[in-house]
């Protein structure tokens, strides 16, 4: 069965997502199971719901697990069902109690710190207190106690596995690029054997990958967040930014690829056109060194050389000598194309534009 690149795509992203996710799901079932264990046979209470519920909450199954943000979920969380089983003692359940009990439990939250997460949290959980039953709970205290300790256990295995705020980010960059890569692979094999369905498969593949560059971004900003707080990992923030600039470069460069893909597919069986794969290819290299050095923060220069000669061949004039103009408008694109994939790479873009030969 032969499945589109739009969904061969979204199935290699979604696997990536999974290979990313299984340590921190892994860490986080641990902690809520060792959460219940501890509530449930060291506290007594027999039904200790919130305390693998916390656990989950604090850690979740993202990598991006600094110690402030899962400290902000954890007491989120123990003052939502703080606020929420003390008052539910007092004034019982029912709607008006719902609204009372989240604007207490929430305002509550804002009051002890700024975190967005925590007022969240403790509203949500607020409400779950007082909906759900309190039986089996341990007395006025005992969910907040369930919670309590599903924070804590939460805390400790943050404490103790660490996540250096670069591997997700590097992860998904290399990622990223990869697609890119894999795009203007398909795109340099379409217009060398003059094949426009192969064109066309570039420009389905590039759209598909739209997710991946997207999620690039949002973890290099996370992680640049991360790093701000983290004494640790301060001396990683230069690294960070350019990871974020890179992200935003990148996807530039894929939507030119996009376009670059598209007004191929009418043109892919020319003859002129068959000498542009040439530096589509040397372009999929660049992008795909790109993406080797970014996995694993090593310098760019393997990519950047090729690039350069990608630039150097990039000229109108020498590609369509017959002056067709369906060529040349492809060659301006595949121009633009190969100075943003060397800014991706960390090259300035004055320098970037000056690899290109005048017209």
């Amino acid at each position: 069965m032969r499945f589109g690149p739009e969904l061969a795509a979204r199935a290699r992203q979604g696997w990536a997502r999974v290979r990313r996710a299984a340590v921190p799901v892994a860490l986080a079932s641990v902690g809520a199971g060792g959460a219940y264990a501890i509530a449930r046979y060291g506290l007594g209470h027999p039904k200790p719901f919130f305390a693998p519920v916390a656990a989950w909450i604090a850690l979740g199954f993202s990598a991006d697990r600094n110690l402030r943000r899962v400290a902000e979920l954890a007491i989120g969380v123990a003052i939502g069902v703080l606020a929420g089983d003390q008052l539910v003692h007092r004034i019982g359940t029912g709607a008006i109690q719902v609204a009372v009990v989240l604007a207490l439990a929430v305002l509550l939250a804002r009051l002890l710190d700024r975190g967005d997460l925590l007022a969240v949290q403790a509203g949500v959980q607020a409400m779950i207190v007082v909906v759900l039953p309190a039986s089996g709970a341990g007395g006025p205290v005992g969910r907040w106690l369930d919670a309590a300790v599903g924070g804590l256990v939460a805390l400790v295995i943050a404490a103790l596995t660490p996540q250096d705020p670069r591997r997700r980010a590097r992860s998904v960059a290399e990622e990223a690029m990869t697609e890119i890569a894999e795009v203007l692979g398909t795109l340099a094999q379409g217009l060398r054997t003059g094949d426009p369905a192969l064109a066309r498969q570039a420009l389905l593949r590039g759209r598909a990958s739209q997710p991946v560059l997207d999620a690039w971004h949002a973890a290099a900003v996370s992680a640049r967040q991360a790093a701000r707080l983290s004494p640790a990992f301060r001396r990683h923030r230069d690294e960070l930014a350019a990871l974020v600039a890179a992200a935003t470069l990148a996807d530039r460069a894929m939507r030119n690829a996009r376009v670059l893909a598209r007004r191929a597919e009418s043109v892919a069986g020319d003859e002129d056109v068959a000498a542009l794969a040439e530096v589509v290819e040397l372009a999929r290299r660049g992008a795909q060194e790109t993406a080797a050095a970014l996995s694993t923060g090593a310098g760019t220069g393997a990519a950047v050389r090729t690039l350069a000669r990608a630039a150097e061949q990039s000229d109108p004039w020498h590609l369509a000598p017959g002056g067709d103009l369906h060529v040349q408008g492809l060659v301006l694109l595949l121009r633009s194309l190969v100075v943003d994939l060397a800014e991706t790479a960390g090259v300035e873009p004055e320098a970037a534009r000056a690899m290109l030969p005048e017209i």
